[in-house]
């Protein structure tokens, strides 16, 4: 009886958590304009949504964002992580603090933190993307610090300490020794922080360009409007970005589970 009432409060939070994402996902196959509505089967969002010049440049304008962003605040967080795992008690104490303020931050505290900072103060245009590069850097470099650091703890640091006694130089084993055991956080900090780029509106609507919009902020003024074809393209996107999200979930996870496969076959051996 305790098994069945834990499998029915998990399969209640899964319903609760998918049911809605699902039913977009059926909607976005249909010729209705409104959710709640009857419609037909129909491809004709995902034909909208590929042949819109509007909405394939905002796609492509998101994505670069996204993967510039997500690159630097890899950078900085793994360099950020390593630095305070090899580091002081008390500096690495600072550094965790100090990461944790982004973390739990408001959104728009950080957009208007930014706006004052790089306009206000330095008269730097938004025009340049730098204010909304800087913001969303800001945002996502954290994430990749939390990713990355738990990898640190959990490899073998004898190995690193063996390649120094080898006589290799700390940087060259760090980058032949450490580099290639956290890489799985390396790469889950990257991809939460492309999601975390993707998903931001508020950093976005106070730092962007005025003639650039992300999928957020498109999102929400779509909403707003009238041109029904829009919103109801906008569906097939939400649709494409989740079956994406769920396919590298599972990737991810085969990859994980064959190289912990390996590993225990090694044991054996």
């Amino acid at each position: 009886m305790k098994n069945v009432i834990q499998h029915l409060c998990i399969g209640f939070v899964l319903l609760f958590l998918y049911a809605p994402i699902l039913i977009l996902v059926g909607y976005s196959f249909t010729d209705a304009t409104m959710i709640g509505t009857a419609g037909a089967l129909s491809l004709h969002n995902f034909e909208t949504l590929f042949t819109t010049e509007e909405l394939l440049g905002m796609i492509k304008g998101t994505l670069l964002l996204a993967l510039g962003v997500a690159a630097l605040a890899t950078i900085l967080g793994t360099i950020g992580a390593i630095g305070a795992f090899y580091s002081g008690k008390v500096t690495r104490s600072a550094i965790e603090l100090a990461n944790r303020v982004p973390v739990v931050n408001a959104d728009v505290v950080t957009g208007f933190s930014i706006c004052i900072l790089m306009i206000a103060l330095f008269h730097v245009k938004k025009e340049t993307f730098l204010p909304l590069v800087i913001g969303q850097t800001a945002l996502c470099a954290p994430f990749v610090y939390l990713s990355v650091l738990p990898r640190l703890q959990q490899m073998d640091q004898q190995l690193y300490e063996a390649a120094l006694d080898l006589g290799c130089p700390p940087m060259r084993a760090l980058w032949k020794v450490t580099l290639p055991q956290i890489i799985p956080g390396i790469l889950s900090g990257f991809m939460t922080s492309i999601t975390l780029s993707l998903d931001d509106y508020f950093i976005a609507t106070y730092t962007k360009p005025a003639t650039f919009d992300t999928i957020s902020t498109y999102v929400v003024n779509a909403t707003r409007g009238s041109q029904t074809e829009i919103k109801t393209a906008l569906w097939a996107l939400s649709t494409l970005i989740f079956v994406a999200v769920v396919g590298f979930v599972v990737i991810m996870n085969m990859k994980n589970g064959n190289s912990q496969n390996g590993v225990a076959g090694e044991k054996r051996d």
